[in-house]
């Protein structure tokens, strides 16, 4: 079973046309992340991997996940013709919400098995928040690219979007790689996801 996938990337109102503020081409900004959990039982390590297999996020029909990692991103842009006939983006402002996913048992846990599962979900956190280093990576790469971008005969701004998204797709492709190659690593024999699981149902 897999502990961490993304969901299908999203780079929602793409394509959003700011009006005319007095907004700068570069602003500070910061991702908004924020941890929610589901709740699953058991007293042992045994018991929790198994309810964690019966009620983690779903993946798929069939696939569950002990942890996951969500985003929601939005932007505000303003493209703007330019004097000699191109297009260009002359703000370009992301809004970044990165939710985690979580276990939580739903009763107090025996002093063994609670040590076992602290270390178990500090491990799993951390996890989680590699992926959402590679989330924050992608769209500061997209703002790199985006600000100042220009297309030439381009003054209605229309084939600048579409210029814009091939490049977004691209910069997607390399982000949901590097998502893969980590978790493929961490679930190897020996990885550092296939221990903590060991760890935890041997109560170590």
């Amino acid at each position: 079973m897999r502990t961490s996938v993304r969901t299908d990337f999203r780079l929602l109102a793409m394509a959003m046309c700011a009006a005319s503020l007095p907004m700068a081409a570069h602003a500070e900004w910061q991702a908004v992340e924020t941890t929610k959990t589901y709740a699953i039982a058991g007293t042992s390590g045994r018991e929790l991997y198994d309810s964690i297999g019966e009620r983690g996020p779903l993946l798929g029909p069939k696939v569950r996940a002990i942890a996951h990692t969500d985003f929601k991103l939005t932007w505000t842009r303003k493209y703007e013709p330019q004097p000699d006939g191109a297009c260009t983006i002359t703000v370009n402002i992301p809004r970044l919400i990165i939710t985690y996913t979580l276990p939580k048992p739903s009763t107090q846990l025996p002093a063994s098995t609670r040590k076992s599962w602290q270390k178990f979900i500090a491990g799993v956190e951390a996890h989680e928040r590699v992926h959402g280093g590679f989330i924050k990576d992608m769209v500061k790469e997209i703002e790199a690219i985006s600000v100042g971008f220009s297309v030439p005969d381009d003054s209605k701004c229309s084939k600048i979007r579409v210029e814009l998204t091939k490049r977004l797709g691209e910069i997607s492709k390399k982000e949901q790689q590097k998502n893969s190659d980590f978790d493929k690593v961490e679930f190897s024999d020996g990885g550092n996801l296939q221990r903590l699981v060991l760890k935890l149902v041997r109560e170590e």
